[in-house]
């Protein structure tokens, strides 16, 4: 039996109304937020049962009834959960419970910055995995010679917004280059871009005669049958000059769904930043491209080092950091954030 048959038995045991599934999206929407809810009781549950446990093997430990293994094994699943809390109660605004759209883009310097950002690509997609978040691609923009132009993502997983947010920025990365023949060392930029996904109980209007849509055959790696039609979407919203665009579906429709979703996202998180009264920090996320704009450096040469600009935040372990393990930097991103407000 599957997670979500056991979450729907349990639903079913309580008083629902009869129209409840007659709106499937608004009951998806529900039950995720219930499921959620759930999770932090348990966890409290949980914490309040293993504090007991920590004091009874502490007290037997005094006694010599238990060993300083078993002390130190409660106490770091006690820890662990601790965490897990402190994170849940740092996420608190109303749209870090909702899915993500994330997107990567390589800085001025072709091959170099293309192959950067499919670093990034890459080491998301690790962490999604680490988080057991699922991620569906939206598009995806080879480089000429290697690496990415573009990659947008749909995230899902808890709090996968209020979680993925710490990452919107530039991403600087020192390497020697596998491009150069002479192996020298050069520096490339990736910006990323997070916005949280619609969920369907959101209202944003948009109205068709404020965009200008664009067909066009794609360039992706989606096979020959993408290629051989005209099933690529380009949508710009004039009145923002926000442009998105989708190809990586086969059909022309799916596309242009996609494509309206990413838009939908992209003009909420604008809707937030203005009733927040916080435009200036969505304009510091759409900073250059380059020199002094970065979030984040990860340094190969001349020494080894991951490095982030605005919690001081760092770790040698740059190699643990590619292949998924940003939590850390996650963590304290939030923690400072938690402080200033």
């Amino acid at each position: 039996m599957s997670s979500k048959e056991v979450h729907l038995g349990k639903l079913q045991k309580k008083t629902l109304a009869p129209d409840f599934w007659s709106d499937n999206s608004k009951a998806s929407s529900i039950l995720k937020k219930t499921g959620i809810l759930e999770k932090e009781i348990n966890l409290w549950k949980d914490l309040k049962q293993r504090h007991g446990d920590v004091e009874v093997l502490l007290e037997f430990a005094e006694a010599g009834e238990s060993t300083v293994e078993e002390v130190d094994v409660e106490l770091s699943t006690y820890q662990k959960i601790v965490e897990d809390l402190e994170l849940q109660l740092m996420l608190g605004e109303a749209q870090d419970g909702q899915d993500a759209i994330l997107t990567i883009h390589p800085g001025a310097g072709g091959t170099e910055s293309q192959d950067w950002a499919e670093m990034l690509y890459r080491m998301y997609t690790r962490w999604f995995e680490k988080k057991k978040f699922l991620s569906a691609l939206l598009d995806y923009q080879p480089g000429d010679e290697a690496g990415i132009k573009d990659v947008t993502l749909e995230v899902k997983g808890e709090f996968a917004y209020g979680l993925l947010k710490a990452e919107a920025g530039v991403h600087r990365l020192v390497r020697i280059s596998p491009f150069d023949a002479s192996n020298r060392r050069h520096t490339s930029f990736a910006s990323v871009f997070v916005y949280p996904s619609v969920d369907e109980d959101v209202e944003i209007e948009i109205d068709s005669n404020d965009l200008r849509i664009d067909t066009y055959r794609a360039s992706g790696a989606g096979g020959q049958h993408v290629n051989k039609t005209d099933s690529a979407i380009r949508i710009t919203h004039l009145p923002s000059g926000i442009v998105v665009q989708c190809q990586n579906e086969r059909s022309q429709h799916k596309n242009k769904s996609q494509a309206m979703k990413v838009l939908k996202a992209r003009l909420y998180q604008a809707k937030l930043e203005e009733e927040k009264e916080a435009a200036k920090e969505l304009e510091d996320q759409k900073m250059d491209i380059g020199w002094g704009s970065q979030i984040r450096s990860y340094v190969f040469h001349p020494y080894n080092m991951v490095k982030d600009h605005r919690t001081k935040e760092e770790t040698g372990n740059v190699q643990a950091v590619i292949d998924g393990n940003i939590d850390s930097f996650i963590r304290a991103f939030l923690i400072q954030r938690i402080g200033k407000n």
